[in-house]
């Protein structure tokens, strides 16, 4: 009996399992997991209609095949109309022929790919500007709409109002131009459902349009050499070459679409070869940008030669190169985007990429920048003598990641050009003149009157010499410490170099030490040094003799302190010769 029960137990369970298997096997099995349903796919149209693009792409395709009822159907038509097959075709007979008579449509790469259309102009949304018909004076555009809400998927046609004012718009149609003159077998053959003598006249307009567009350059060209004087000139002409062939490509471009839509060349034809015109005229401006950065480029290089600065010349190549990088990546995101590949994702790969790369090269791009500065303000050049920091030496070679300095040990110190621009530089190359400061400590023997003398003499031989500038050199008596008597001399030496400085600052602290000497005093011995020898005496005979000539200065009102008299020193001026007698004097070229 318990086996009979247990039995029946078991067939229950089973068949609750067959019901609802599902369910009943994720409560036994005790998950507590939910299915999802993916969320349904928008259908595709059959018509490609989903999008502007779509939509154009599909008419061309269907008149192109001559199929117009499959053309009808990119339009808004009345339910009156859509009933009619006759009806039908002929509006997109019509269309056609309005198209190859005068019409133009926009090239498939510039209208949108997108199922809401374009959202920057300023049209209401849910409709497009693809193109417009011109026959005379009359201008029809041509619009196509989204007949769809939010809630159900995109579909674009051809508006009610541009098929309607297509169809009662008094425009005579007629044969065009191509029709009545060509033969009717280049008429009836056909390659890719197009007469082939269009094809033929397409060919013979692309020859004649690059023929007439570079006449019209040539004839450009020759009058601007006639009126603009400077185009003999390497400037001159390097301009006309970097503008001839770019604006050469865009009239070809311009005139051919100018003669194949007044000849009646098929919309399917034009249509087709709208991409390689827009390709050319994209090429031609990414030629122009490649051919300017040339010109700029070897201008500045020539301009910065010329001034000496061929630390700029490898900066200006570099930046050249990167300027030409940066084009060629611009045009080919550009080419591919024309030929309809989707670009979003290739750029926002080649953003994390960049980042990435910025971060590595963190260092080599704050060099390349550290460069940039270190050109724009010119803080340094090739053979200045600076101080960057604690490091002295001669500027030999400004690079684009670092500058070499030779410091007085002839040896070389290489500073990368990031530290390099913050740090502090103090360049010696460019002063206009060289501090003379010497401090001079008097033995505390030194009578008042023999520093007086100190102090006119000194200040005396600064305005007499000719390499000491003509501003006011400052001899000052500046205080008495526990050992000497101090003096303190500015001046400034006037020359050219930091050698020459040197000779003349050389040659008046000689003349100095003979003033000193002449004054009967002497330097004072640093105190911290003990001398065991017998110390000079100072001489009596030159401390009386200054004495006197002190007196008789303040005697005659000639002392000139704490000034100097004015004609005191226009008569001192350059009294001194420098360089002094029985020197070498470098002979003159």
């Amino acid at each position: 009996m318990i086996l009979d029960i247990k039995r029946l137990l078991s067939l229950l369970l089973l068949l609750i399992l067959l019901i609802k298997p599902n369910t009943a096997a994720a409560q036994l099995l005790g998950s507590n997991k939910t299915v999802t349903e993916e969320p349904a796919k928008t259908p595709e149209d059959s018509l490609g209609r989903r999008t502007p693009q779509g939509t154009v792409n599909g008419f061309i395709r269907a008149i192109g095949e001559q199929n117009y009822l499959r053309a009808s159907q990119y339009f808004v038509l009345s339910k009156r109309s859509y009933r009619r097959t006759a009806e039908r075709i002929r509006i997109a007979k019509t269309f056609q022929q309005l198209l190859d008579q005068g019409g133009n449509l926009s090239p498939s790469s510039i209208i949108s790919n997108k199922e809401t259309g374009r959202t920057d102009d300023d049209l209401a949304a849910g409709e497009d500007l693809v193109g417009n018909i011109a026959a005379g004076k009359t201008v029809l555009p041509l619009y196509v709409e989204n007949q769809s809400d939010d809630s159900q998927p995109a579909v674009w046609l051809f508006s009610a109002a541009t098929v309607e004012s297509i169809v009662s718009a008094d425009i005579r149609v007629e044969k065009t131009f191509l029709d009545r003159i060509l033969p009717p077998a280049l008429i009836e053959r056909k390659f890719g459902n197009v007469p082939i003598g269009h094809w033929v006249v397409v060919v013979i307009m692309t020859v004649a349009s690059y023929l007439l567009s570079r006449m019209l350059i040539y004839l450009f060209v020759f009058m601007i050499q006639k009126v603009w004087k400077k185009s003999a000139t390497d400037k001159g002409t390097a301009i006309i070459e970097a503008f001839s062939l770019p604006v050469q490509m865009y009239l070809t471009v311009i005139l051919f679409i100018a003669f194949t839509q007044r000849m009646g060349i098929s919309i399917v034809v034009r249509q087709r070869f709208s991409i390689i015109l827009i390709t050319i005229g994209i090429t031609a401006f990414l030629i122009l940008l490649w051919r300017i950065t040339d010109f700029i480029s070897m201008f500045t290089r020539s301009r910065m030669t010329r001034r000496g600065r061929i630390s700029a010349v490898s900066a200006v190549l570099f930046l050249s190169r990167t300027t030409k990088a940066a084009i060629v990546c611009i045009g080919i995101i550009a080419l591919l985007g024309i030929i309809g590949v989707d670009v979003t994702a290739g750029l926002a790969a080649l953003g994390i990429g960049g980042i990435a790369l910025a971060l590595g090269a963190q260092k080599t791009i704050e060099n390349f920048v550290g460069s940039v500065s270190l050109i724009a303000d010119q803080p340094l050049r090739v053979g200045d003598y600076c101080r960057v920091d604690d490091i002295k030496g001669t500027v030999e070679s400004i690079g684009m990641r670092s500058t070499t300095l030779r410091t007085s040990a002839r040896s070389i110190v290489t500073i990368p050009n990031g530290q390099l621009s913050a740090s502090k530089i103090e360049n010696f190359a460019h002063r206009d003149r060289f501090i003379f400061n010497p401090v001079f400590n008097f033995r505390m023997e030194t009578t008042p009157d023999q520093m007086r003398y100190l102090l006119v003499e000194l200040r005396s031989l600064l305005y007499a010499h000719p390499a000491v500038l003509n501003s006011p050199p400052v001899v000052r008596f500046t205080g008495i410490t526990t050992d000497a008597l101090k003096v303190e001399i500015t001046a400034y030496i006037e020359a050219f170099t930091f050698d020459i400085s040197q000779e003349v600052q050389e040659d008046i602290l000689l003349r100095m030490m003979d003033v000193i000497e002449n004054s009967g005093t002497s330097l004072a011995y640093p105190s911290q040094t003990l001398y065991m020898a017998r110390d000079n005496r100072m001489s009596e005979e030159k401390t009386e003799e200054v004495a006197k000539t002190v007196k008789k200065w303040k005697e005659n009102n000639e002392l000139q302190l704490p000034k100097f008299d004015p004609k005191r020193v226009e008569e001192l001026k350059d009294s001194i010769q420098y360089p002094g007698e029985g020197s070498y004097k470098v002979p003159e070229e």
